[in-house]
């Protein structure tokens, strides 16, 4: 129960902040709910739940399967690498830049869009200069045969075990 509660604060206030606050009270600073909804709404609703259910998979393999948080200051205890991690290694940081772009499209925002691309930016440097290196620290020759395994980024099925 504890641990569950740690995910839920840490996804409240990080993620929250991250796809929620920042980008509709600085970058869109009066987002409106639409009256009739248009095909933008529709699509930007769909791409922020397929990013939300990204989000929440990750959170609950941290959880059930790594027995840690996504925050750094709690990380999990076994490598993950089940799930969306046997595809990709940051499935987590895709589903929040999922649900950034759900919101630019949903307000057909150049704003948004711009604040995507560099939360892009800093999750792929915060990837690399802090991430890897601290899970290369705590799972060793483990992390380093997924990493050789799995790509960072972009989706790749998974090959089968021999």
């Amino acid at each position: 129960m504890i641990l569950f509660l740690k995910n839920l604060l840490f996804t409240v206030v990080v993620p929250g902040f991250v796809a929620g606050w920042v980008p509709l009270h600085w970058f869109e600073r009066h987002p409106r709910w639409p009256e009739q909804w248009q095909w933008q709404h529709w699509a930007g609703a769909a791409v922020l739940a397929v990013g939300l259910a990204i989000y929440l998979h990750c959170v609950w393999l941290f959880a059930t399967r790594g027995h840690g948080t996504p925050a750094p200051i709690d990380p999990p205890k076994k490598l993950v690498q089940r799930g969306l991690y046997r595809w990709m290694r940051n499935p987590m940081y895709v589903g929040v830049l999922t649900i950034v772009a759900g919101e630019a499209v949903f307000f057909w925002s150049i704003h948004i869009s711009v604040y995507l691309f560099c939360l892009g930016c800093c999750f792929h440097i915060w990837v690399l200069l802090y991430e890897e290196p601290a899970l290369d620290y705590s799972f060793g020759a483990m992390y380093t045969d997924y990493r050789r395994e799995v790509p960072r980024w972009w989706p790749r099925r998974p090959t089968p075990p021999i």
